[in-house]
């Protein structure tokens, strides 16, 4: 998958939850998908514990490293649709992050 497809699930990602859901308000589209970082964040953090062996044994036993990297895309996911949420435009906002890191001086 390239930028431009990313981008273009993304668009039609946050068009679907909108029908779904029928945020009516901007304030409370960009709360709701705060709160969903957070909460996909949360659970990755849980899956990067248990992947490093430093969870109780019964988060150990339902570990495995499929569910790592579907947590791991869900926060991907859920951070650019908060980005869309914002009117962030995402592809710039990269290429703007990607040059000021190749700027830094190590």
């Amino acid at each position: 998958m390239d930028f431009d497809e990313l981008i273009k699930f993304v668009k039609t990602e946050d068009e679907r939850l909108m029908k779904l859901y029928g945020y009516p308000e901007k304030d409370k589209s960009v709360l709701s998908r705060t709160v969903k970082v957070a909460e996909e964040f949360g659970e990755l953090c849980n899956e990067v514990l248990s992947s490093r062996s430093l969870q109780r044994k019964e988060k150990l036993a339902e570990h495995n490293n499929d569910k790592l990297a579907e947590e791991y895309a869900d926060v991907f996911l859920s951070t650019l649709l908060l980005g869309k949420a914002l009117d962030i435009d995402i592809e710039k906002a990269v290429e703007k992050k990607i040059e000021k890191v190749k700027a830094r001086k190590y």
